[in-house]
């Protein structure tokens, strides 16, 4: 009986290791998903409104964290998973989900605009604002839109006490209007810009993208990471030792904790080692994000500090 090569990895994954080492650093970089708990409880409660019945009141929902905690990749999940579709008898393209970036300003023309983009419809630059009110409120309904996002609403604390107001009216009547939830993501600004708003606010419901803290749930995510990457040796993600490093190193924020896994298994493929331990947090040759280097610098000066 032959043995299972690399049976630390999971099998839909072994094949990756067989492969050579650039081919594996390009892997290893590739954005993909990788779904948390928490990634999912979002977007089983995206879905959910996603198939809420038209009502008068529509419910809403606040997606916020610290910045780098996964909101906006949660959002694209979720765009993938419920993409446009072109009906090729009637040439009406059905578009369920619309999101849409904050703009820079939270200036009515602006929103319709960036509003109108995120349909592939941008509207002509001379048209008055309330020209473009109107054609976005025609195309959504034609389109079939059942869901609103806006991304980065925290950017609305750029704008003047008025454009916050004006801003807040708009997404307000959008929703009214059209009549479907309106699905808001941001840092905790966005919750304290939303709650000045006391109407909007009430139709709120939020979901907290908190940071990572030294539980099973780190382990997990630790330990799935090291059952996929192309690394030929068993890692040393699912221990203790290396847990405390990481969370040094990435305040528990997300996507610093991705950066890091990857930066260091890139290392380990290009110096042989094949494998993560946690002494590949500590290797002076290694480029690191900025916050990790940061946090590695503040470690050894306390060290040297504290003999």
């Amino acid at each position: 009986m032959v043995m299972t090569e690399y049976p630390h990895l999971l099998a839909a994954y072994r094949q990756y290791a067989e492969m050579g080492t650039e081919e594996r650093v390009v892997w290893i970089r590739a954005d993909r998903w990788l779904e948390t708990a928490d990634a999912k409880a979002a977007l089983a409660r995206l879905g959910d409104l996603l198939s809420y019945p038209p009502r008068d009141r529509m419910p809403c929902l606040l997606l916020y964290g610290d910045t780098g905690m996964g909101k906006t990749k949660i959002i694209r999940k979720f765009l993938r998973d419920h993409q446009p579709i072109f009906d090729r008898g009637t040439g009406v393209t059905s578009m369920p989900v619309v999101a849409m970036q904050m703009p820079a300003e939270p200036v009515e023309r602006d929103v319709y605009g960036e509003l109108l983009n995120a349909m592939s419809a941008p509207g002509p630059s001379g048209d008055a604002t309330f020209r473009l009110k109107t054609t976005c409120r025609t195309l959504m309904r034609r389109m079939g839109v059942r869901m609103l996002i806006i991304d980065e609403i925290h950017a609305m604390l750029t704008g003047t006490y008025r454009q916050q107001r004006v801003f807040l009216n708009v997404i307000r009547f959008l929703a009214n209007d059209l009549k479907v939830p309106l699905i808001c993501a941001g840092t905790d600004l966005a919750r304290q810009a939303l709650l000045t708003d006391a109407q909007l606010a009430e139709r709120f419901e939020a979901i907290h993208l908190k940071r990572w803290s030294n539980t099973q749930q780190l382990a997990q995510l630790l330990a799935s990471l090291g059952s996929i990457l192309p690394l030929r040796e068993p890692s040393q993600l699912g221990t203790a030792a290396v847990r405390r490093k990481v969370l040094d190193m990435t305040d528990g924020v997300t996507v610093r904790i991705f950066r890091l896994i990857e930066t260091v298994a890139v290392e380990a493929i290009r110096n042989g080692k094949e494998a993560i331990t946690v002494e590949s947090f500590d290797g002076d040759n290694l480029v690191l994000p900025l916050v990790a280097m940061a946090r590695r610098t503040e470690g050894r000066l306390q060290r040297h500090a504290n003999p």
